[in-house]
């Protein structure tokens, strides 16, 4: 488990204007719903994993890092209901880099209202399963530089 120094705090929003983010769509299946009808809160954490993976393909460091970068804390807050068919807009940026960590915040929204809002963070680690390592200095820059990059979306417009 990474130590506390791994982490770090919330990122300076003067500096938010050059780190990688993305926006992908996706539309609200009925296996995304529960017993009540609106979205089930374990869609949040699927797509939040979907829109990193967006990001990281982009930024070309993917398959370098996929697979060693476990989530050590996950938080949302849940404000709108969504139903089956709802279509979302998914925000995904880089919030802070650590010395091993990622923060990432993440807001949902459909039909210009916030569903859903957070942050998740993640550590690279040397291999699956392995010990906390700090990021290479060319990834830092790709996470913190790069910018808005090019989205997924559903439906046009």
């Amino acid at each position: 488990m990474p130590s506390a120094e791994d982490r770090t705090s919330a990122p300076d929003a003067s500096d938010a204007a050059t780190h990688a983010r993305i926006t992908v769509q996706r539309r609200i299946e009925w296996s995304d719903t529960d017993a009540s009808g609106y979205w089930h809160n374990t869609a949040v954490f699927r797509w939040i994993e979907v829109a990193e993976t967006a990001l990281l393909q982009r930024l070309g460091i993917l398959n370098e890092i996929y697979g060693r970068m476990p989530r050590v804390r996950i938080s949302a807050e849940f404000r709108k209901g969504l139903r089956h068919k709802d279509l979302v807009d998914i925000e995904f940026a880089i919030a802070a880099v650590g010395r091993s960590s990622v923060t990432y915040a993440f807001r949902m929204s459909s039909a210009g209202s916030v569903a859903a809002e957070g942050t998740a963070v993640a550590v690279l680690l040397d291999r699956a399963g392995g010990r906390p390592v700090p990021w290479p200095d060319e990834y830092r820059q790709l996470l913190l530089e790069s910018g808005p990059q090019p989205g997924e979306s559903l439906v046009t417009g």
